[in-house]
């Protein structure tokens, strides 16, 4: 997106895009499970911006120049049709991430954007206001504007060529994982997903409401990414071993749900309670819940202890299970962390520190929940940056 604004914006000048592997837009072709989720719903920069743990205020600032409207209109009007799914996520209605990236390339190719793979960047120096590039597999090129696309790295080590020149980085630790719960016996139920459920974390107090998914390790889906981008930070500092309590059926608490149970009881005496699901709650879900609660599939309610009724009531509003441990959503790895926005000037991308120098996209110390907001600001800060790159 850098690329394609400044030879849009700069028509006279040479652009070119360096990329480490032998093939350009790799991640994009893996995003949103190979469909490319482009972005969210469009929404006021104040309200999109909240879906960002880091660099909400940045995003405030920089949306008001290209939004996800400006996303949507920019694709489709180079003949991408786009669709908005109930979730608020957008994609193209190919449901191929290939159409993006096809259209990214043909706009390249129409720009005369030069593409050299299989080179990448080693460092940089700056040499009379100009930036002498030292590259991998090719000879050293001189540029008289440089912008850093590079995304997220896992390490410290791979900012050095940027700290080097006075830049500060927030080290960066993972964002965007899901719960590994081994000692959980949930876990024999992989498969089974629950919309809504409430997860908090209690020792950070964090809350998320949304769809969860039980899988092979622990817990995945919305309601867990949203709660591991928000405490990214303190769960890396925590080791990933840390509490969680999941209300799978939000708006209940115990004391309603108790009460209800003894109605149930009063009114049905004869029911099993473990043959009969409630709530929306999945019946694989819904026994092992019973059985957690030491109530036997056969056991009719007016044979129930309220002791154990009870049990249920605590299972079903507030269930505590042991995280010890995480792992990457797909491969769709995003960081907290990255070049701090204090060396950035919103307005044009550009770094505060050097002149001629650009920052875009997971570089720098923003990130967002699932959903299409990580692509957003890489549109938003490569357009950014593309456009007020010639000046």
């Amino acid at each position: 997106m850098a690329a394609l604004t400044a030879a849009e914006n700069h028509p006279n000048d040479k652009v070119i895009i360096f990329e480490k592997s032998r093939e350009v837009l790799s991640k994009v072709r893996i995003s949103g499970g190979g469909r490319c989720n482009v972005t969210h719903q469009p929404s006021s920069p104040t309200s999109f911006a909240k879906n960002y743990p880091r660099g909400q205020s940045f995003l405030k600032k920089i949306l008001t120049q290209f939004d996800a409207t400006d996303t949507m209109r920019w694709f489709e009007s180079r003949g991408v049709r786009l669709k908005t799914e109930p979730d608020g996520r957008v994609f193209p209605q190919t449901n191929s991430s290939q159409t993006i990236i096809q259209c990214l390339l043909k706009q390249a190719d129409q720009l005369g954007v030069e593409i050299r793979t299989g080179v990448s960047v080693k460092n940089f120096e700056i040499i009379d206001n100009q930036f002498l590039l030292h590259l991998h597999n090719d000879a050293p090129l001189k540029v008289d504007r440089l912008i850093v696309a590079t995304g997220g790295s896992p390490k410290m080590q791979g900012f050095d060529w940027l700290t080097q020149h006075g830049h500060d980085v927030a080290p960066p630790v993972p964002s965007l994982f899901t719960f590994n719960t081994p000692q959980n016996s949930l876990r024999t139920l992989a498969g089974i997903s629950v919309n809504p459920v409430e997860i908090r974390i209690p020792k950070l107090k964090l809350l998320s409401n949304g769809p969860l998914l039980i899988t092979h390790w622990g817990f995945s889906g919305p309601a867990v990414l949203k709660l591991s981008a928000w405490g990214a930070r303190e769960l890396a500092d925590l080791n990933y071993r840390f509490q969680i309590r999941i209300n799978w059926i939000p708006g209940k608490n115990f004391d309603s749900l108790q009460s209800w149970l003894h109605d149930l009881k009063a009114k049905h005496p004869k029911q099993q309670l473990s043959a009969h699901p409630q709530f929306g709650i999945p019946a694989r879900l819904w026994r092992w819940m019973a059985e957690n609660a030491g109530i036997d599939r056969n056991l009719k309610l007016i044979e129930t202890p309220h002791k154990k009724l009870n049990k249920m009531a605590t299972q079903l509003t507030d269930g505590l299970f042991e995280v010890e441990g995480k792992t990457t959503f797909k491969e769709e790895f995003v960081t907290c962390g990255g070049i701090e926005l204090t060396n950035i000037n919103p307005l044009t991308m550009e770094s505060t520190k050097i002149k001629g120098l650009f920052f875009t996209g997971e570089v720098l110390n923003v990130d967002g929940i699932t959903g299409g907001f990580n692509f957003q600001n890489a549109w938003t800060t490569g357009y950014i940056a593309g456009k007020n790159v010639g000046q």
